[in-house]
């Protein structure tokens, strides 16, 4: 099991149009759950992982968002409505132990925006994370960081271009970066330089 999240991001930083929107949503070429590699990141993924609120706009849909996952939910309070089958905690931990204990072996996607994706990355579960750089310009909305750690040790892993201009980007975290420096160890990219 790898836990994976996928979100998109304008080309100037933005994951959220200024609106609040996710960024993938001002594409002119979106078509939800098929374009931008949709299809086929959800394919391995048997579970989805999310925090109130990304989760609760769902509940007011004509049509269930994940209807062949298990659907995990990171939230203080189960919110009125809440399908009988979604799996609720409000500690991180332990419903990363939920979702572990309920694995047949295939990818959870973790569904939300810096926050959620920092708080599981933050306990060390989060294996990879792949953005859609859309070639859009926002100047405003919200950003991957400073929610997501600037220390999060993204390893490269690899890229493709996609319909329309946009491009996905892969990073793994499963070597958690333990060879970045941190911040703090007195490394700067002026420390790099040859003299």
């Amino acid at each position: 099991m790898q836990i994976r999240t996928r979100m998109s991001m304008s080309a100037d930083g933005y994951v959220t149009t200024p609106g609040g929107w996710p960024a993938l949503t001002a594409d002119p070429a979106f078509v939800s759950g098929e374009s931008h590699g949709s299809r086929e990141f959800l394919e391995g993924c048997e579970a989805a992982v999310m925090g109130r609120t990304t989760f609760e706009p769902a509940l007011n849909n004509d049509r269930w968002p994940w209807p062949n996952l298990n659907v995990f939910l990171l939230a203080s309070h189960r919110p009125s409505g809440t399908p009988d089958h979604v799996v609720s905690d409000s500690d991180p931990a332990r419903l990363l132990e939920k979702i572990r204990a309920a694995n047949q072996g295939g990818d959870v996607h973790l569904v939300g925006g810096p926050r959620a994706i920092e708080t599981f990355r933050a306990l060390g579960a989060l294996d990879k994370l792949e953005l859609v750089v859309l070639p859009l310009l926002f100047g405003a909305g919200m950003q991957l960081t400073p929610s997501l750690s600037a220390d999060a040790g993204l390893t490269f892993e690899r890229e493709r271009a996609l319909p329309g201009g946009s491009v996905e980007i892969v990073y793994d975290l499963s070597g958690r970066g333990s060879d970045v420096p941190a911040r703090d160890a007195g490394w700067s990219p002026a420390s790099q330089k040859e003299g």
